[in-house]
């Protein structure tokens, strides 16, 4: 066995309806002046509206920022930090999907101590203090709420990360009630998303380890069993709970045995097209599935074993094939397009697109295969 570090967030409350809490939480940290990040979506639907409510009852005084955009720019982030450093906040909240909870997470860092954004990309070296934070995800796909990552669009529509366990937040709030009415195309390209999520960082080439093996694993259970409930019209609490949950287990274990080439691939699709996080990760998943499979049957077979029964007993070649023959049917069977074209690519794009996931190193080094440019076309090239 491998000596590891097993890091993440230092408490989790799960509680339906527990955004009403945030007023009271802030208050254990001695907060009076909250920053709460949000999308401008979210505030249409009135998704914010109750957390807001209990944060000015517990006379918390709170700034409602609601500007943040999707694959956050840079722009975008330095604006938040300015409004947050001008209204004197001392508690950050981010409520919202993957951007807000990274817009959020880089507010309170860049409040807490000055230093440039451009400067602290890459992996340890941004420093502290920072503000407290507190994250409220409402959808089941990214584990931001448990990971120690921010990823950034920047001017040249690069996906870049800032890695640093300062990223960390004080609480993730997990209330499924945010979940219950997020439409079925966003579930589904979540769901697959924290599903991505469990998967690599299970057959991560660095860093894979018994705590992130066993709550990738579980994960997969949860989401597996419950994301046909949770996209359907009638989707239940029980499946937004369980995908919710799902959702942060991946979260921790990716935060720990770091993803890999499905990433890698996925980022120029929202950097150049604004593809969504999830939707760019589930266009080119089964791809990047039959590439690795030689360099991880056996990994994808234990997968298989854990999530469907009737493959406990097959061996490896045969259990390895039929997980990916089940992700194959239920990336088929989510509400969402599943080809390069209908995002807007077309063949003329691949080769930029294949330069641009080159570039990110980070994430290769970890893919159980080794990845080029020509495979990295060629698997662009077979979902456009």
């Amino acid at each position: 066995m491998s000596d590891f570090v097993f890091e993440t967030t230092p408490r989790v409350i799960c509680e339906f309806d527990g955004a009403l809490q945030l007023g009271t939480l802030c208050k254990e940290f001695g907060a009076k002046r909250a920053v709460l990040l949000s999308d401008p979506g979210l505030q249409k639907v009135g998704l914010i509206d109750a957390p807001y409510a209990a944060l000015k009852e517990a006379g918390i005084e709170t700034l409602l920022w609601t500007d943040v955009q999707a694959d956050p720019p840079e722009e975008s982030i330095l604006a938040a930090v300015k409004g947050a450093r001008d209204f004197k906040a001392d508690i950050v909240i981010g409520l919202g999907g993957g951007s807000s909870l990274d817009t959020a997470k880089l507010v309170a860092l860049l409040c807490g101590k000055d230093q440039k954004l451009d400067e602290i990309y890459g992996i340890g070296l941004a420093t502290g203090p920072r503000l407290p934070l507190i994250q409220v995800p409402t959808t089941a796909g990214t584990g931001s709420e448990v990971t120690p990552i921010s990823i950034v669009t920047t001017p040249t529509h690069e996906k870049k990360g800032v890695v640093s366990s300062l990223l960390y937040p004080d609480i993730a709030l997990l209330d499924a009630k945010l979940t219950m009415g997020l439409p079925a195309p966003i579930t589904g390209m979540t769901g697959i998303d924290a599903m991505v999520h469990a998967i690599e960082a299970y057959t991560t080439k660095h860093k894979k380890n018994a705590l992130s093996d066993g709550l990738a694993i579980r994960a997969m259970q949860l989401m597996t069993a419950h994301i046909d409930d949770a996209v359907s019209a009638t989707p239940s609490r029980e499946a937004r709970e369980a995908m919710l949950q799902g959702s942060m287990l991946a979260g921790m274990a990716f935060a720990n045995a770091p993803v890999a080439a499905v990433h890698a691939l996925a980022y120029p699709l929202g950097g150049h097209f604004h593809v969504p996080h999830g939707h760019s990760n589930a266009l080119v998943l089964i791809e990047v599935l039959k590439f690795n499979r030689d360099a991880a049957v056996s990994q994808y077979a234990e997968l298989a074993r854990a999530i469907l029964p009737d493959e406990k007993f097959a061996n490896d070649d045969a259990a390895c094939d039929r997980f990916i023959a089940f992700m194959t049917d239920m990336v088929e069977r989510m509400p969402f397009s599943r080809t390069l074209r209908e995002v807007g690519v077309a063949e003329s794009d691949l080769d930029m697109l294949a330069t641009d996931a080159m570039k990110v190193e980070r994430l290769l080094i970890n893919n159980p295969r080794e990845m080029t440019f020509d495979a990295a076309r060629a698997i662009y090239a077979a979902v456009l």
